[in-house]
């Protein structure tokens, strides 16, 4: 029976829930570690030795010795496409008006979102998707490709490897951030895509700075909030 470590983000998610669920079930000597955004890496974590490494939206990039005690392989699950690699990707997405969207697998190297990929699965984007109704439905893709790939590593079976590769240099907070960032020359068109584009419940979204004060955007109110 393989020997896993799977590294996720701690949240209450149904579609995580299930991923952990299926793991336990059939991968019983499984190693969770859980953390939120901005937690310390847990340091005896890089004792672990097993077969796989499983990353499911971990919150921390994971260092290279940590990665190299995988005696098979290092997985990680991308709520993205290969042209979206990177933090916001979502947000990215809904901000150049995809047609088409997705999630997928890749193999975990040292430098993020540049391992070879494993497979691609794509999907829609409507006309009235926001960033959190494009997210939810990126968790449910992610969910049963997850269900796809570790059922090949319980049957014993090769994982696949796809032909895509990836598009661009991964997105940075900092990009997410200055998508956010309205400014007085911009047009009343740019500024509502860049308010669709970084809405999402409880994060902060899309500002303005006037004379040093910081005026956020609030859904559902005319006015900013300082």
């Amino acid at each position: 029976m393989s020997k896993i470590l799977v590294l996720g983000k701690k949240r209450d998610d149904f579609y995580f829930q299930k991923a952990i669920d299926f793991t336990l079930q059939y991968f019983p000597d499984t190693v969770l570690v859980l953390a939120k955004p901005g937690d310390p890496f847990p340091l005896e974590t890089l004792q672990w030795s097993g077969d796989y490494i499983i990353s499911y939206l971990c919150p921390w990039v994971l260092p290279g010795n940590l990665i190299e005690r995988a005696n098979i392989a290092a997985i990680n699950f991308h709520p993205a496409t290969p042209e979206y690699p990177g933090t916001g990707c979502t947000n990215f997405a809904i901000y150049n008006n995809e047609p088409v969207y997705g999630v997928m697998s890749h193999y975990i190297d040292p430098k993020v979102d540049t391992g070879r990929i494993i497979a691609v699965r794509r999907f829609p984007v409507f006309s009235r998707d926001t960033v959190y109704s494009l997210t939810q439905r990126c968790y449910a893709h992610m969910l049963v490709l997850y269900y796809d790939i570790l059922s090949l590593i319980l049957e014993g079976k090769p994982l696949p490897l796809s032909e895509e590769t990836w598009k661009k240099a991964p997105y940075r907070k900092k990009d997410l951030d200055a998508l956010k960032r309205l400014t007085l020359d911009m047009t009343e068109a740019e500024i509502s895509r860049r308010i669709r584009a970084s809405t999402y419940p409880g994060t902060s979204g899309a500002y303005i700075e006037i004379n040093g004060q910081r005026f956020e955007y609030v859904p559902g109110e005319k006015n900013c909030k300082p």
